[in-house]
């Protein structure tokens, strides 16, 4: 699970758009779509909650390459697990946008299923204390605005930036566990039962997050063209 072809994603993609020229409209139809993904992904994603390799099914479902995770694997055949219908097919004439990096999919829709659980209980005073309910979320925002810039980075070819702001991002979960995780909130039966879903949850962010600092570095590790041909 990597980073998108930067190399044809944030510059090439847009210099190489023709005569495209969208209104207000057309952006409004191209953004519902990719928040239609997201929500494709979350449905998934529950469904498949049970499941150890759970981040892996679902991307097959999404037909994706569970390798690369490549932008470009949105445009290929869905695989045969993939069960959605025609209309939910990429149209080749669109331009590349963040919206579109299965990355920022995964996240988007991992984060919105933690802020769904967590506000479904965490409104109501009696069983979740309101400091504890704000800073939660708080934590969740500032962790998801983190790893945000760094698939925007990712898209950019900056890997060492990359893999700095997925590292700011993971410091931010490691906080959100520790709110929860404190044993003097071991009385509270509603924090207890929330832990069973909050954690799959933001381990599999980590487990994503931490492939796409990998692939980073050794896409940094590798020798460029210009280290080729100075050594000939």
């Amino acid at each position: 699970m990597s980073k998108p072809d930067s190399d044809g994603s944030s510059e090439n993609e847009w210099d190489d758009r023709g005569e495209l020229a969208w209104n207000e409209f057309d952006w409004e139809n191209y953004l519902r779509t990719q928040e239609g993904l997201v929500a494709k992904y979350l449905k998934f994603y529950e469904k498949s909650a049970s499941k150890q390799d759970r981040i892996d099914v679902v991307a097959q479902q999404m037909g994706w390459d569970q390798d690369s995770w490549s932008s470009d694997d949105d445009d290929e055949a869905p695989s045969e697990n993939d069960t959605s219908d025609e209309s939910d097919e990429t149209d080749d004439s669109e331009p590349y946008t963040v919206q579109k990096n299965p990355i920022f999919i995964a996240t988007k829709a991992i984060y919105l299923s933690l802020k769904c659980v967590w506000e479904k209980h965490a409104a109501d005073p009696a069983k979740i204390r309101q400091p504890l309910a704000l800073a939660f979320l708080a934590s969740l925002h500032r962790g998801e605005e983190q790893s945000t810039l760094a698939i925007h980075a990712l898209d950019f070819g900056d890997y060492a930036m990359a893999i700095s702001l997925f590292k700011r991002a993971l410091r931010e979960i490691n906080k959100t566990f520790s709110l929860v995780i404190d044993p003097r909130l071991d009385g509270n039966r509603t924090l207890v039962a929330l832990r069973e879903e909050i954690y799959p949850k933001l381990f599999d962010l980590r487990e994503i997050w931490f492939r796409v600092i990998s692939e980073c570095r050794e896409e940094l590790d590798r020798p460029s063209d210009d280290d080729d041909e100075s050594d000939e």
